[in-house]
């Protein structure tokens, strides 16, 4: 018997807002509009961000801003599990009490790891006394969505065969984020044309007529009206609790639900530009749903730049110089007194090449994310190509040189 969820009731809690959606929809891109448009309002926010790698990415990506000190206790980030895990929760509830250990925030956004279901999400706030939530925003892949399931047409067919077959996969998930959600988001929709959105719209509609389904450019949503929105409707969601509530018994104790791999890479070796180039274009899976992180070409190395793909997608972006080619640039304007500073700090580095770095996570389905994997360790530079990299010989890169998206 599930126990019926309700509200508890104050004038004083503090409202929440939930980014929820499948792997790599843009929540971190909408997190950081949103976090922009709070400091030009003077809005006392908290920050959650759950990533299930434990490179923790999305929370470095937010962390590097400049909206957070380090050690500000109003950004929490929660990484190695998925927040809709028993774990996760646990997690969640001791971060939201370390902002409160401040004076409370005005407002709170978690953005969940692309894992994450939100029905345990809901069951939690439903229960939390200071804490009212408000909106849980879907973020939809329209290209995903496009691509994968024929312009959604194809969402409620493999549905009907897993509920057939006793099966969860990720499909289920898709479907239940869109459910629980108040209002669902369709991202890179500009990729797709308008037909195509409509399309998509309609196959969403039919999962859940309740909820408005909107296309949202390049992560531009008013922080205005998400702070307006009312307390979430618990009721409406209640026989959904209660029917989905058996099945999810395994899922909350597990980290990787859906059976989801994740591999990490960690190399000090700069990428050969043209073999990665080759690899994404030609290996890159379907059921490689994400993979994210740091990294550097030899062609730029001067540059780290952060990896980000979802589905067919992939995005360079520049992150910041690396310390050390700083330090090798001669007309690096520096003071003896600040290139010293520097020196002292790469003193520390264990790499070979200093501070540069390749940091990536892949996560995927099980039977492809070790393939994957594979293929992007062998875009290393080898040995002798590492000799003729530092004797100065160019390596040919396809890759665009502004880092704008690039779909294959």
């Amino acid at each position: 018997m599930v126990k019926e969820i309700t509200s508890t009731a104050s004038k004083t809690r503090i409202p929440v807002l939930i980014l929820n959606g499948f792997l790599g929809s843009g929540k971190t891109t909408l997190l950081r509009r949103l976090l922009v448009q709070s400091r030009e309002k003077e809005l006392d926010l908290g920050v959650v961000v759950n990533d299930m790698s434990e490179l923790d990415v999305d929370g470095q990506i937010v962390a590097q801003t400049e909206f957070f000190d380090e050690g500000n206790l109003r950004f929490q980030s929660i990484y190695s599990c998925v927040l809709s895990s028993t774990k996760g929760i646990n997690e969640l509830q001791q971060a939201l009490e370390a902002m409160l250990s401040q004076s409370p925030p005005e407002f709170v956004i978690i953005e969940t790891s692309g894992s994450c279901h939100p029905m345990p999400l809901v069951e939690f706030f439903a229960s939390q006394p200071r804490f009212m939530l408000t909106g849980l925003l879907t973020l939809v892949d329209a290209a995903m969505i496009d691509q994968d399931y024929d312009g959604g047409q194809q969402i409620i067919p493999i549905m009907q065969r897993n509920l057939q077959s006793q099966q969860r996969d990720m499909t289920n998930l898709l479907v239940e984020q869109v459910l629980f959600s108040t209002h669902v988001f369709l991202t890179k929709a500009d990729r797709i044309g308008e037909d195509g959105i409509q399309r998509i719209a309609q196959s969403i509609n039919q999962l859940n007529p309740y909820v408005p389904v909107i296309s949202l450019p390049w992560g531009n949503l008013p922080l205005e009206e998400l702070q307006a929105m009312p307390e979430y409707d618990y009721h409406r969601v209640q026989p959904l609790i209660e029917e989905l509530s058996p099945s999810f018994e395994s899922e909350s104790t597990d980290d990787r639900p859906y059976d989801l791999a994740t591999r990490i890479i960690k190399d000090d070796r700069p990428f050969h530009p043209q073999r990665l180039w080759d690899t994404c274009t030609q290996h890159l899976g379907q059921q490689i749903y994400r993979s994210k992180g740091f990294f550097y070409l030899c062609s730029r190395d001067n540059v780290s730049l952060l990896w980000n793909q979802a589905a067919a997608g992939i995005n360079l972006e520049l992150v910041s110089f690396w310390r050390t080619a700083i330090l090798e640039d001669t007309e690096n304007n520096l003071d003896e007194m600040e290139r010293e500073g520097l020196r002292e700090q790469l003193a520390n580095m264990p790499g070979r090449f200093g501070d540069r770095h390749c940091h990536i996570t892949v996560i995927g389905d099980k039977n492809q994310v070790d393939q994957f994997t594979e293929s992007l360790m062998q875009c290393f530079l080898t040995e002798d190509e590492i000799v003729r990299w530092q004797a100065g010989e160019e390596f040919p890169d396809p890759w665009p040189e502004n880092y704008v998206t690039r779909s294959h």
